[in-house]
């Protein structure tokens, strides 16, 4: 039990809390403001703008093929969220942020079932504030989807464990969101959903409940709700063995969902492989969960100890093991990238609440000038990047910077829990602002395909079609180019394709500068447009981000006139 003077310390009055949730809110939604970034987000955002062009929700087509790679369920958001707003940036990333506040939602509600009302508050607040779901709020990919998809579905199935009323309409709910899930990562997506309840029961002495049939209902109707995922890529693939898939035929969609798309990855002997460090996820958790990742840490460690020693260091033991099997299984995984893990960020904040919220008057005060030490690094550490960067707006984000810390020094001054949390809300929104207000909009201008769209769409006295050239641009910056243009877009392959669309009218190429050269080798007499300035901007390096040196970091991409 906390004392009189432990309570007034970690107090957080509803007023605070709902400001502090709105700020979180607010900076996550800074992530709509900056363009698409390349690659992966622009070809997601191509591809659903493909499928609402057509409309055509059954198949997924990338670079002018079929494409069989990721699930439907984000597509067909993104697509409907096109056919409501318009293709553009907003209408691409507002999905996934609507779903990210619903997993804010999900992850109080879920934490509140166990702890104190101040437990599922401080959680919240962690959730928003965690910097690579910050990050993915602006990069989106199908993360944001998947985060609610997994703690929606582990909040209404603890709630059938807990027989709460209306248990049928809690096993609706979450198998329908299970089901989603699957059809937007899926069959691994089971292990963040189910591993924490089955450890749960074990540790709780609950085993029985695995033998319930209400489960096994689960189990069937998260099946159904999958159906739509299977019958699309059995439309698309299985019905059609003649397409060349992964440079071969006779594939399988309905196989490549269940084993290739995830086991394949995992053994990396799937068509899509990479290179698994068991340790990849330690290191990169200490920055992707900032500023809370020393307290995440520590507590996974002290709950650890805990049940070592046969104590019960948890009232629920669902997020220690939906947080540590998720982590296990990407750890033991040949493909690994530093955004997998935000799937369990609800359940690592809630670890870290607790922790916090169980500290001491003393350890909490230590432990929030600890973490304003690291903010404060984190803020000289923009401070470096953006004098270094030299972004158009320069003066603008400086101001940001002292606005925002001046704010909350003012605002949050003693070492309580509410300092804590306040000081990092603050660190967390000056950052945000500055990476999507400043930042990224000036690096975003070296992305080729985007701007050379723009300016396309400025120049009526332009061609009417356009292609794109080259397949060594597929990946680089032909994405953006697609998804922004405002004209039909094809892809030139093979050179007689291109050949014959020129003999019958003007074609505007877009392609990178070496390409240009092997056109003009191959017999075209293509006239420059423009040329635009090309750099791999989800890969940062210190002579790009220097301006003395950055010229020689870049590559050029141009837009041609090829005539007959």
């Amino acid at each position: 039990m906390l004392t009189s003077q432990e309570h007034l310390t970690h107090a957080l009055t509803d007023r605070w809390f709902y400001a502090l949730v709105a700020t979180g809110l607010f900076l996550n939604a800074t992530g709509l403001y900056p363009p698409i970034l390349e690659p992966d987000g622009a070809l997601y955002a191509s591809i659903a703008k493909t499928m609402a062009l057509n409309g055509d929700f059954v198949n997924l087509y990338a670079v002018g093929r079929d494409w069989l790679d990721k699930p439907h369920f984000p597509f067909w958001i993104t697509a409907f969220s096109y056919l409501l707003l318009g293709i553009n940036t907003v209408a691409y990333k507002l999905p996934a942020l609507l779903f990210f506040g619903l997993s804010t939602v999900y992850t109080y509600r879920f934490a509140r079932l166990m702890y104190s009302k101040i437990v599922a508050q401080v959680a919240t607040i962690v959730f928003l504030t965690a910097f690579h779901g910050i990050l993915s709020n602006s990069d989106v990919r199908a993360e944001p989807y998947l985060t609610a998809l997994v703690i929606g579905p582990v909040y209404h199935f603890y709630r059938v464990f807990q027989n709460a009323p209306r248990p049928w309409l809690h096993i609706l709910l979450g198998s329908f969101l299970t089901g989603c899930a699957l059809m937007t990562k899926g069959p691994f997506v089971v292990v963040p959903i189910g591993a924490g309840l089955v450890l749960h029961w074990l540790l709780t002495g609950n085993w029985r409940e695995l033998l319930k049939p209400r489960w096994y209902v689960v189990v069937i109707l998260s099946a159904l709700f999958t159906l739509p995922e299977i019958i699309t890529l059995y439309l698309q693939f299985d019905l059609h063995p003649d397409k060349v898939v992964f440079g071969k035929t006779d594939v399988s969609g309905v196989r490549f969902f269940f084993w290739d798309s995830q086991f394949g990855r995992f053994f990396n002997t799937g068509p899509i492989k990479g290179s698994g460090d068991p340790f990849f996820f330690v290191h990169t958790l200490l920055w992707a969960f900032l500023p809370w990742s020393l307290p995440l840490y520590i507590s996974v460690g002290s709950v650890l100890l805990g049940l070592a020693r046969r104590r019960n260091p948890l009232p629920e033991y669902v997020s220690l093991g939906s947080g540590l099997a998720t982590f296990l299984l990407f750890s033991a995984s040949g493909f690994q990238l530093p955004h997998y893990m935000n799937i369990v960020f609800p359940f690592f904040a809630i670890l870290t609440a607790q922790f916090l919220v169980s500290l001491s008057p003393v350890n909490l005060s230590r432990w929030t000038i600890g973490q304003t030490i690291i903010g404060g690094l984190l803020v000289v550490l923009i401070v470096a990047v953006l004098l270094l960067f030299q972004p158009e707006r320069l003066t603008g984000a400086l101001v940001w910077v002292g606005v925002v810390a001046l704010a909350t020094a003012l605002l949050f001054r003693n070492n309580k829990l509410l300092s804590l949390m306040g000081r990092m809300t603050g660190v967390m929104l000056l950052l945000a602002g500055v990476l999507n207000l400043f930042f990224y909009p000036s690096l975003l201008q070296y992305q080729a395909g985007m701007v050379a769209a723009h300016y396309v769409n400025t120049r009526q006295d332009l061609p009417p079609t356009t292609a794109i050239y080259g397949t060594g641009t597929y990946g680089e910056s032909a994405w953006s180019y697609e998804f922004y243009v405002d004209r039909p877009v094809w892809y030139a392959r093979p050179d007689s394709m291109l050949r014959r669309r020129v003999a019958q009218e003007p074609v505007l190429v877009f392609t990178s500068a070496a390409y240009a050269d092997s056109l003009r080798n191959n017999g075209f007499a293509p006239r420059t447009v423009a040329t635009f300035p090309y750099y791999h901007v989800s890969k940062l390096s210190y002579p790009f981000l220097n301006p003395a040196t950055r010229p020689q970091t870049l590559q050029p991409y141009v837009l041609l006139e090829v005539k007959n």
